[in-house]
């Protein structure tokens, strides 16, 4: 008899595994496939996908092998890659991208992690060996779940192992289906709503020595407008030992009609790759061409009894601001402090109950804006105003006007730079990757987050600006913060695996004398901050400005680091205390 078993060993299902196994709760993982993926896909990390990493180990190893910050600096838009004229490759537009690659004031305060680039297939092989690592024997990939059947007091499954041929059992108390929705939901009846078939997309991974024509070794994603051919293609590079011009290996997108026959055709996609690229006759090895339709469909419901869905089972994206990863990861972060608080003891069953209310809202709101993002490109293309019916003469004239400093073509250029530019909100949605809640009305009915009456802040831009504070339901705001002997440490450093956090204000003793009577029972820690006097000092005043509450307040953060409760004063605190944190893991209704 298992805890948990999880089934699919992608991003949600490994992660879930190194967080179970750090909170000590025994689980099995399994995979049909015979190992990580081999799809080129998911890339860029996001600091709160860096931030649950980093608290598994995994963050040093993911920085130096992933794209150096420089060289992920910027999004650009190019007149193609190369060909015979020398307006081939001309870039027409740049953006700035996930923080600069830290250049950005506001991104490098918000977290003590950066964000970064590695794509899936370099990535999950470490979220895979350190889950090894952390649960010898417990990883098997090549295992399939072929049946299950749920009760009242867990699920049992039939595993098959492809190896062997041989059929075993498992019965596990909770089932975690990251499976990508390939067999539990649709076992189960859950129904994937939202928007399909948007587009159709042909991905080749490739080597090749693409330096003399990918320049500006500070972009990452090159958007390529193809006036020869009156389409598009995007470039991502994949390293792996180079990044940049520099980069072995590509992932080139190329973008079909619904109904083009040429895309199912693997030796037509290449010619068409070519054709794209301007490259005729240049080396290049094929390693892999993967047909995919753009969709965007968040799951009915995440919660089935005793099975939950995660990531690709519970939503899927367009790749437009690379949400997707993201999202499973964040997934995984949000549940297993939960199961690891119940089986443990701490907590009743109920509080699992506000998994569905945290998490739907959110990454329905993720799948939106990939959506949005997605359909943003379009209006950005169709302002250069290239087209696929038109000849190629045509088009070239059209791209020219952007760069021909001609008075009849200046209103056309401010367009159609005005266009790139909206892509911020993809490229610099801070606050959708870094500063989503689990409060307001989309998350009502979740316990695990008691308000303290005060307002939601107005954000004048709740796309792109995140405004640290310390309300319930929001991210614990980053500080850097300093001990008696001058040490740096952020307040994320201050929460511990399955633990809650009390963060009293200067003259918050009352809460610290609260707190340790309640340690015994209640997995709790507790420290005083203050800009002059407390545990742990706020030298700059960060901690101050956004926890909200005077000297003797506090602020109780929840294991996976976003604020529980907050109270503005130390009015009784021991049964304040008491009754916030039985509410949470007691009481949830």
């Amino acid at each position: 008899m298992h805890d948990v078993l999880i089934v699919g060993g992608g991003g949600a299902g490994l992660t879930a595994s190194m967080l179970l196994s750090q909170l000590g709760v025994d689980h099995l993982l399994i995979s049909a496939l015979p190992t990580t993926s081999v799809l080129p896909k998911a890339h860029v990390l996001n600091q709160r996908t860096m931030e649950i990493l980093a608290g598994l180990g995994l963050a040093e190893t993911i920085y130096e092998r992933g794209t150096p910050p420089e060289q992920m600096r910027y999004s650009g838009w190019y007149a193609g890659l190369t060909g015979p004229t020398g307006d081939y490759g001309r870039r027409f537009g740049l953006v700035e991208s996930w923080g600069c690659g830290g250049l950005s004031d506001d991104w490098a305060a918000a977290s003590p992690q950066r964000q970064t680039n590695l794509p899936q297939i370099r990535l999950e092989p470490l979220l895979k060996a350190r889950a090894e690592q952390l649960a010898p024997g417990r990883i098997r990939f090549g295992h399939e779940l072929t049946a299950f059947t749920a009760d009242a007091d867990g699920v049992t499954a039939t595993v098959l192992d492809r190896d062997s041929g041989q059929t075993y059992e498992v019965r596990a108390r909770y089932l975690l289906a990251c499976d990508g929705g390939r067999t539990i939901g649709r076992r189960l009846g859950i129904v994937m709503e939202g928007a399909r078939d948007l587009a159709r997309i042909a991905t080749v991974h490739l080597s090749a020595d693409l330096s003399a024509y990918a320049r500006d070794p500070e972009v990452l994603i090159r958007w390529l407008t193809l006036p020869h051919t009156g389409g598009g293609a995007t470039m991502v590079p994949m390293g792996p030992d180079h990044w940049g011009p520099d980069s072995e290996e590509w992932v080139v997108h190329l973008n079909y009609a619904a109904d083009d026959p040429r895309s199912l055709d693997d030796e037509k996609v290449i010619a068409d790759l070519r054709i794209a690229l301007g490259l005729p006759d240049h080396p290049l090895t094929v390693h892999l061409i993967t047909r995919w339709s753009i969709e965007g469909v968040v799951a009915d419901r995440f919660r089935d009894g005793r099975v939950f869905l995660l990531g690709d089972a519970a939503h899927r994206h367009p790749p437009t601001g690379g949400l997707g990863l993201n999202s499973a990861i964040q997934d995984a972060a949000n549940l297993c402090w939960k199961l690891a608080a119940v089986l443990h003891g701490h907590a009743h069953e109920r509080l699992l109950d506000s998994y569905e209310p945290e998490r739907k809202p959110v990454t329905a709101r993720n799948v939106q804006r990939s959506v949005e993002n997605a359909l943003n490109h379009i209006v950005a293309t169709q302002a250069v105003g290239i087209a696929p019916n038109a000849d190629p003469a045509t088009n070239w004239r059209q791209l020219r006007r952007l760069w021909s400093g001609l008075p009849e073509d200046a209103e056309h250029a401010r367009a159609v730079r005005r266009a790139i530019a909206s892509q911020s909100m993809e490229f610099n949605e801070h606050n959708i990757e870094y500063g989503y809640t689990y409060s307001s009305a989309s998350s009502a009915f979740s316990a695990a987050v008691l308000a303290d009456g005060t307002p939601e802040p107005d954000n004048p831009d709740p796309i792109r600006l995140y405004q640290p504070c310390a309300r319930p339901g929001h991210p614990l705001p980053h500080a850097w913060l300093e001990d008696d002997h001058g040490r740096r440490l952020s307040t994320h450093d201050l929460v511990r695996p399955g633990r809650f956090l009390l963060i009293a204000g200067e003259e918050g003793q009352e809460w610290c004398d609260a707190a340790a009577k309640l340690a015994g029972c209640r997995p709790l820690d507790v420290v005083r901050v203050g800009h002059l006097d407390g545990d742990l000092l706020d030298p700059r005043s960060t901690w101050t400005r956004h926890r909200g509450h005077g000297p003797a307040g506090a602020v109780l953060i929840r294991p996976d680091r976003f604020v529980a409760w907050r109270a503005l004063d130390a009015t009784d605190a021991p049964a304040r205390l008491s009754h916030s944190l039985q509410s949470i893991l007691e009481e949830a209704t």
